[in-house]
C-alpha cells in the first residue's frame, strides 16, 4: 500500500531537514525520534505531527531551522533505506525568515548532500531554464564527477503548449552521468482532493505513453523508474560499504584490546604521549613553514608566507635603499690600481687582482647590515611561529 504523509503546500512547507528511516518489519507503523513512545498507524497524524513539531521548532509565519526530524517508517512493504526532505533553495525572506534565508538553506542542504554515501536527486521543474537550476548547481559542486546525482524533472505537463523537455531528458542539454528521469506529481488540487496515489501512477505512466515527446522513453520515466535507480544505487553501493564497516569494526576491536590492558600510571603511555606531542609539534611547525595548515590565517600573514614576505620585499628594498655615488667608485678604483703599481707606469689590459679585491671588500661590507637585519627578522618570525605550535604542548 501506498502511504501519503509529507506535508504539501504552496511557499515554503520544508521548513526543518526530515530525516526519513524505512525499515523492513512483518507491522506497519511509524514513530518520531521526539516522541519515541508513541507508534503511529494513522498516516495523517504522522503528516500533522510534521506540521506540528515543524512550528514547534520554527513558529508559524515560514521560520526554518537545521535541527532534523526524525522519523522512522516500519513496513513489509520498504526496503532499508535512508531519506532526506531538505528545504527547497529560496531567495527572498518573507515571514520570520532570515535575511540571509537563501545562505542558511544552502548550507543546510551541503550538511547532507556532502556525504559521500548519499545520492543526490537534483529536483527542478520543467518550465524553468535548467542553467539556473540551483539544485543541479550545488550538486556540481560536492560531486563534480556526477557519480551519485540523479536529475529529476518536475512539472512536465506544465510545460507552455509547443514546448518539451525531450533534450534534457535524453541527457543531451547538461549531460549527467546517471541521466534525467521526468516525473508528474499529484497537483495540489488532486492532493485536496485525496486523490489515490495508484491513480496518480497511472495518469503519469499514460501521460509519458501518450506524449509525441517522450513516447519513446516512456520506460525510462516516471516515479517507478526512479525507485528503481534507488534500488540499483543500494546494490552498487551496499559492497564498498560493508568493506569499509568492516574495516571500521576491526580498528574498533583493536582499539577495545588494547584498553583492556589499559593503566594510566604506565611510564610507556606517558612516553608514548610526549613523543606524539613531539612529532606533532614537528608536523604543526613544518606546515606552518611550509604553508599546507589546516587553519588559514585570514588577517595577517606569518610563518613561512611572512619570510618569503622579507627574502622577497624586505630584503631587496634594504638593498635598494643603500646610497651609491658610480662618481666615487670610480676614482677609488683609479687610487686602488694607481697604489697597486707605485712609481711603475701604470700598464695592462687587466684590474691587477688586489685593487680588484680591495674594492669588492669594501662594497661587500656594505651588504653586511641589510643582510644581518633579514636575518633577525626571520629568526624573530620563527620564534614567534614555535610559540604559536607550543601552545597545543
Amino acid at each position: 500500500p501506498f502511504r501519503d504523509f509529507l506535508p504539501r503546500g504552496s511557499g515554503i512547507v520544508t521548513r526543518r531537514p526530515l530525516i526519513l528511516q524505512l525499515i523492513f518489519s512483518k507491522t506497519e507503523y511509524a514513530e518520531f525520534l521526539h516522541c519515541k513512545s508513541k507508534k503511529f498507524t494513522d498516516f495523517d497524524e504522522v503528516r500533522q505531527e510534521i506540521e506540528a513539531e515543524t512550528d514547534r521548532v520554527t513558529g508559524t509565519n515560514k521560520g526554518i531551522s537545521p535541527v532534523p526530524i526524525n522519523l522512522r517508517v516500519y513496513s513489509p512493504h520498504v526496503l532499508n533505506l535512508t531519506l532526506i526532505d531538505l528545504p527547497g533553495i529560496t531567495k527572498v525572506p518573507v515571514g520570520d525568515q532570515p535575511q540571509d534565508i537563501e545562505y542558511q538553506i544552502k548550507d543546510m542542504i551541503l550538511q547532507f548532500i556532502s556525504r559521500e554515501s548519499s545520492l543526490i536527486l537534483a529536483v527542478t521543474p520543467a518550465n524553468m531554464d535548467l542553467a539556473n537550476s540551483d539544485a543541479l548547481k550545488m550538486a556540481k559542486e560536492v560531486d563534480p564527477q556526477g557519480l551519485r546525482t540523479i536529475g529529476v524533472i518536475t512539472k512536465l505537463d506544465l510545460m507552455d503548449e509547443g514546448t518539451d523537455a525531450r533534450d534534457v531528458l535524453e541527457n543531451k542539454l547538461l549531460p549527467l552521468r546517471r541521466g534525467y528521469i521526468g516525473v508528474v506529481n499529484r497537483s495540489q488540487k488532486d492532493i485536496d482532493g485525496k486523490k489515490d496515489i495508484r491513480a496518480a501512477l497511472a495518469a503519469e505512466r499514460k501521460f509519458f505513453l501518450s506524449h509525441p515527446a517522450y513516447r519513446h522513453m516512456a520506460d525510462r520515466m516516471g516515479t517507478p523508474h526512479l525507485q528503481k535507480q534507488l534500488t540499483n544505487h543500494i546494490r552498487e553501493t551496499l559492497p564498498s560499504l560493508r568493506s569499509k564497516l568492516q574495516s571500521q569494526l576491526l580498528s574498533l576491536e583493536k582499539e577495545v584490546e588494547e584498553y583492556k590492558n589499559f593503566r594510566p600510571d604506565d611510564p610507556t603511555r606517558k612516553t608514548k604521549a610526549l613523543l606524539q606531542m613531539v612529532q606533532q609539534f614537528g608536523v604543526d611547525f613544518e606546515k606552518r613553514i611550509e604553508g599546507s595548515g589546516d587553519q588559514v590565517d585570514t588577517l595577517e600573514l606569518s610563518g613561512g608566507a611572512r619570510i618569503n614576505r622579507i627574502f622577497h620585499e624586505r630584503f631587496p628594498f634594504e638593498l635598494v635603499k643603500m646610497e651609491f655615488d658610480e662618481k666615487d667608485l670610480r676614482r677609488e678604483i683609479s687610487y686602488a690600481i694607481k697604489n697597486i703599481h707605485g712609481v711603475r707606469q701604470v700598464t695592462g689590459l687587466f684590474t691587477p687582482d688586489l685593487a680588484f679585491e680591495a674594492i669588492v671588500k669594501k662594497q661587500v661590507v656594505k651588504l653586511k647590515e641589510p643582510c644581518l637585519k633579514c636575518v633577525d627578522l626571520v629568526i624573530q618570525e620563527l620564534i614567534n611561529t614555535v610559540r604559536q605550535c607550543t601552545s597545543k604542548v
